[in-house]
């Protein structure tokens, strides 16, 4: 789905323009993935295990863009990727169509709301997400938004030195 650019403030003051990934991001977005996926261990990947292509990148993005329930959000400040984020329906099923997912990548709050008034606008009633349970700021965040936790999924997780996380199952109702 496209939508129009959204300007938001940061704490410090600055204009983050929140707007549809196209296809020229996704070298961009394929290079995020890898920095952040190594600086961070809740994600759900390796860093070695970003195989994603150019092609599969351009494929997701053009399917969010013309689909009417699918977003990809790139957050920008001064023109440079600070964030992104992505909004998917939870399956194509009728029993369903009622909920949606979203993953985001590190621009915080305000990028959420959005991304959560545009679920709600489309027609989801309930946004589910998946946590590692021992990452207390972004649980914490998703709390301020109204998620609440319905359930653990133990060991969900197993990191390359051989420790396993826990997840947490969060769904708000929009």
């Amino acid at each position: 789905m496209k939508i129009e650019p959204i300007e938001i403030k940061d704490k410090l003051g600055r204009t983050i323009v929140l707007r549809n990934a196209i296809p020229d991001d996704a070298n961009d977005l394929i290079r995020y993935l890898e920095v952040i996926s190594a600086e961070t261990p809740y994600l759900i990947r390796e860093p070695d295990e970003i195989t994603i292509t150019y092609e599969q990148e351009v494929s997701f993005i053009n399917n969010c863009l013309t689909s009417n329930k699918s977003l990809m959000l790139i957050a920008t400040l001064n023109g440079k990727h600070i964030g992104n984020c992505s909004l998917s329906p939870i399956g194509s099923y009728k029993r369903y169509s009622h909920r949606c997912e979203f993953c985001g990548y590190g621009i915080g709050k305000s990028m959420l709301e959005n991304v959560l008034e545009v679920a709600k606008g489309l027609g989801f009633e309930q946004a589910e997400l998946e946590v590692i349970s021992d990452n207390r700021n972004t649980i914490a965040l998703y709390e301020k938004l109204g998620f609440k936790k319905y359930g653990s999924f133990p060991d969900n997780m197993k990191y390359a030195n051989g420790e396993y996380a826990s997840a947490d199952w969060m769904m708000k109702k929009l």
